[in-house]
C-alpha cells in the first residue's frame, strides 16, 4: 500500500484525506520508494503522477514550507510546474474552497494537519512543526478557515515524530512548554521532550475543532520517512486533502 491512512470522499461527505507512506502503490510500475521529495526530479516525477492518479485530481497544489505561520488560498492563480503541479508562494499552510483541488503538505518528522468543514466544503492543511507549531500556524489555517465559511471544523492529525523520541535540549524543551504546555514530555531515555501531537490536539480542540488522530510514530516506525533517523537527506511522505468534483 501507499497510504498509511486513506478515506475516500464518498466516504467523508465529498472530502478526501490521505497520509502517505515510503512504499510504493502496487496499481502503478514499481519504483525505489514513494517519496515525495524534490532530490530526485525523475522520481518526483513518476511518484507525483502516482499520487494524482490515485486521488483522481488533476490539481495538486502545494506551498514552499518555511515553518512559519503564512496561509495561502488556493485558487490556481499561482505557478505551475512542469509536472503539472501549482505553487504557492512561501507557506505553511492552504486553504481551499475548490472542487478538484488537492493540498499536499510534505514531511518527515512534521505533522501535516489535515482540516475541513464537510457541509461548507472548506478545506485545509498545515505543516505543523516545532517553529510553526509555537508559532501559531495552527490557529491562522483555522482563522482563515472560518473567514472562508467553515463553522465545523474537523481535523485529522497525520504521522510524525512522536513525544519519545523527540529529545531536544532542556532550554528548547523549556521554551516550548512554556508557550504550549500541553507539549511537556520526557523522551525514551528520560530527557526533556517535546510532543507535538498532544501540543496540536490542545491547540485544536481549544478552537472548538474536533480531532482525530491518525498519528504513528515516524521514527520509530520504518514505513515512514524520518528526518532524524534517516539523516543526511530523508525523502518526504505527505498529507493530502481535496474537495471530489
Amino acid at each position: 500500500m501507499s497510504f498509511s491512512t486513506f478515506i475516500a470522499p464518498a466516504d467523508n461527505n465529498g472530502v478526501g484525506v490521505a497520509f502517505t507512506d515510503r512504499e510504493y502503490p502496487s496499481e502503478f510500475l514499481p519504483n525505489d520508494s514513494f517519496d515525495l521529495s524534490c532530490e530526485s526530479e525523475e522520481e518526483f516525477a513518476h511518484n507525483i503522477a502516482a499520487l494524482r492518479s490515485f486521488v483522481d485530481c488533476d490539481q495538486l497544489a502545494f506551498c514552499e514550507q518555511v515553518h512559519g505561520t503564512n496561509v495561502e488560498q488556493v485558487d490556481l492563480s499561482g505557478i505551475d510546474d512542469e509536472h503539472g503541479c501549482h505553487h504557492t508562494g512561501e507557506a505553511d499552510a492552504m486553504v481551499a474552497t475548490t472542487p478538484g483541488v488537492a493540498l499536499v503538505i510534505r514531511v518527515a518528522d512534521c505533522i501535516p494537519v489535515l482540516l475541513a468543514d464537510t457541509q461548507a466544503q472548506v478545506i485545509g492543511a498545515v505543516h505543523a512543526g516545532r517553529v510553526g507549531l509555537l508559532a501559531g500556524v495552527l490557529q491562522q489555517g483555522i482563522a482563515e478557515m472560518t473567514a472562508n465559511g467553515a463553522k465545523n471544523i474537523h481535523a485529522w492529525v497525520g504521522p510524525h515524530i512522536c513525544a519519545g523520541c523527540y529529545e531536544v535540549p532542556r532550554e528548547m524543551a523549556e521554551d516550548a512548554w512554556a508557550v504550549l504546555r500541553a507539549s511537556k514530555a520526557q523522551s525514551w531515555q528520560g530527557t526533556p521532550a517535546i510532543d507535538l501531537g498532544a501540543g496540536a490536539e490542545s491547540i485544536l480542540t481549544s478552537h472548538g475543532v474536533t480531532v482525530t488522530r491518525l498519528d504513528p510514530c515516524t521514527r520509530c516506525n520504518p514505513q515512514f520517512f524520518s528526518h532524524r533517523r534517516d539523516q543526511g537527506h530523508p525523502g518526504r511522505q505527505a498529507g493530502i486533502i481535496w474537495l471530489k468534483t
